[in-house]
């Protein structure tokens, strides 16, 4: 993968091996995992082995999570990025979803935002996305105001793994 992305703040790059004490940290601490499930990871060789699914999808599908590190420090504080569903998602397969997930020290201070934002530029303007797609956990107000913030409509309620979470869109005009 040869996409880099930066912003203001950011630099947004395919997760590397070498990522993967950063990955523990941010998978392993419950309060990330507060709205995903409460299944947070508990060793190293979990974080590698989601390394490599996640360097999979780079290979498959040309897209995914890339590492969210800061521009001042190179420090890793999470993943943001465009992942192709391949399996069904409130009756959706083959689209492109949002995500990004944050260490909790770095919580509430933009990165959030500034990461999906320039996920969403990249993927309307140099993939060609005709619609985006994302989900959030019908509790987790923090995630769900950057996804209307960045323009994303509510259009379902779903469950997922028995989690109640909304549905977001965004036509590719939207921008």
């Amino acid at each position: 993968m040869n996409i880099k992305i930066e912003t203001e703040r950011l630099i947004l790059r395919p997760i590397i091996p070498s990522d993967a004490e950063g990955m523990f940290i941010l998978d392993s601490n419950p309060n990330v995992h507060t709205y995903l499930g409460n299944n947070p990871i508990k060793s190293i060789d979990e974080a590698k082995g989601y390394i490599e699914n996640i360097q999979n999808q780079y290979i498959q599908n040309g897209t995914g999570r890339f590492a969210v590190v800061l521009k001042d420090t190179n420090e890793f504080i999470g993943w943001a990025g465009i992942k192709l569903l391949t399996e069904p998602e409130n009756n959706h397969v083959n689209v492109y979803e949002i995500g990004y997930r944050l260490q909790e020290p770095h919580w509430g201070k933009g990165y959030g935002s500034e990461a999906a934002k320039a996920w969403l530029e990249y993927g309307f303007t140099e993939m060609k996305i005709q619609k985006m797609y994302a989900s959030v956990n019908k509790e987790n107000a923090a995630s769900k105001r950057i996804l209307e913030k960045l323009g994303m409509q509510i259009t379902s309620e779903f469950l997922w793994n028995d989690i109640p979470c909304y549905w977001l869109e965004m036509e590719n005009n939207k921008l």
